[in-house]
């Protein structure tokens, strides 16, 4: 979970007005202090932190709920506004609307630009754009291989000059190459810090390229230090958006989100692990929702969007309604989860699953056997994929033995199928039924209605 101690903090600071008795000023105050401390203990500023729980403060005692709404969930609602605001509040999205659109990538040593080129060219890519990367970093010598595997992996272009040392000499090389995309990304090169040398090499480089959007890549470990160098290299540089790569592995992380929010200068993106998957579009109100433990369903049907077609997820719920899903369907299903990421990482985009204290480890276990089954049915044959009402004892110790797995595994796994048949007769085999299930998860938190 991305500043998971962060996370941890609020949830249980709301989860005592939700168990709260009445609200009072008592109340507000003591979610006030809570919120303080979990903010400052994720290295925000101190000044800010102040001036954002001054706000729900403010708000909470004056304002009347909505006659929609309880005063728990009317002062959930204000935590959550605030909060929002904090973050940058709408958020900017980058619309590419033309052909031959450019994203240059600067920052220091160590930032992760490169490793965020090809996050971003996988992204685009998946979105349906022809993509180019070009790998303009002179000074880094390994930058040049890395850039290239990774758009190797994303399946993008790649284009870059290993012996020449003029990052725009490169860039004029391949101009014409790069016309021809949707989207080119530009691997530029950093420093140890914001010289005048690297000044004037972005400046020269960017006078060629004429980005689009110039994207300051950020380590989150750097925490309040974002701010700073947000600032330098905007007035140097033209910087149009940030982008902030380790986000999952420090403490500092909501230091460098807030740094960034209050220079003018947006978050675009956040890197959320180490895969070329793991990034996504920073959005302040999905984001806030998985902090708080109110899930993210807009981020989960972009994910699910990327791991399996529109065409194939109807066709899929087609045949679950009418009672023909089977383990070929069950398969599929496994294989667009594992393409979404992490289990735990879809719980927490769920509306009301990131509140359930489920243990990572418990999350992981669950994994594991997701992968055993997915070996049991790679050892079945067609006729047992779509009949496996059929399997008996015999068929289950073949499978078991021709998959490694033991036969509790397999024997798990047509239980598992079972259950979801089990569930289709519980909705009533129709879409209606689905409806009806869906009102009965909707009851989350409170705060969940809006």
């Amino acid at each position: 979970m991305v500043l998971e101690k962060l996370s941890d903090s609020l949830k249980n600071t709301l989860q005592k007005v939700t168990n709260a008795v009445f609200v009072d000023e008592k109340l507000i105050n003591e979610l006030v202090k809570d919120i303080q401390r979990a903010l400052l203990q994720s290295d925000v500023n101190v000044q800010m932190v102040f001036d954002l729980t001054k706000k729900i403060k403010e708000r909470a005692l004056k304002e009347d709920e909505p006659k929609n709404m309880t005063k728990k969930e009317h002062l959930i609602r204000i935590v959550y506004d605030e909060l929002v605001e904090f973050l940058g509040g709408a958020g900017s999205k980058i619309d590419i609307k033309k052909k031959n659109f450019k994203i240059m990538l600067v920052g220091l040593f160590g930032s992760g630009k490169t490793t965020m080129a090809g996050k971003l060219a996988r992204y685009y890519k998946a979105r349906g754009l022809k993509v180019a990367v070009i790998s303009t970093d002179t000074w880094r010598p390994a930058a040049y291989d890395q850039l290239k595997q990774l758009a190797e992996k994303a399946k993008v272009s790649f284009y870059g000059e290993k012996k020449e040392k003029n990052p725009v000499k490169i860039y004029k090389k391949y101009k014409k190459d790069l016309d021809k995309h949707d989207l080119v990304i530009i691997d530029s090169a950093g420093r140890d810090a914001l010289s005048d040398e690297l000044i004037e090499e972005l400046n020269a480089l960017n006078k060629e390229v004429k980005a689009d959007e110039n994207l300051l890549v950020i380590s989150a470990d750097i925490g309040q230090a974002a701010k700073t160098q947000a600032e330098a290299f905007h007035k140097t540089c033209n910087v149009t958006g940030v982008v902030i790569t380790k986000l999952d592995g420090t403490a500092k992380g909501g230091g460098a989100l807030i740094a960034c929010s209050v220079t003018g200068t947006n978050v675009k993106f956040i890197g959320v692990g180490e895969k070329l998957t793991d990034v996504e579009e920073f959005k302040p109100e999905g984001f806030v929702g998985r902090l708080l433990g109110m899930g993210d369903l807009e981020a989960l049907l972009e994910k699910a969007k990327e791991a399996i077609s529109q065409e194939d997820a109807e066709d899929l719920g087609r045949r679950f309604f009418k009672g023909e899903y089977n383990l070929i369907d069950l398969y599929e299903q496994m294989k667009a989860m594992k393409k979404m990421g992490s289990m735990s990482k879809l719980m927490e985009m769920i509306p009301g699953m990131g509140q359930l204290k489920i243990p990572k480890e418990a999350l992981e276990v669950q994994e594991g056997m997701i992968e055993k089954w997915r070996f049991a049915m790679d050892s079945m044959t067609k006729y047992e994929l779509e009949n496996p009402d059929e399997m008996a004892g015999d068929r289950v110790e073949r499978v078991a033995k021709g998959s490694g797995l033991k036969t509790s595994d397999v024997r798990s796994l047509l239980k598992q199928y079972k259950q979801s048949k089990k569930m289709v007769k519980m909705m009533g085999g129709s879409e209606k039924g689905m409806d009806k299930m869906m009102k009965k998860f909707g009851g989350g938190m409170p705060g969940m209605k809006f």
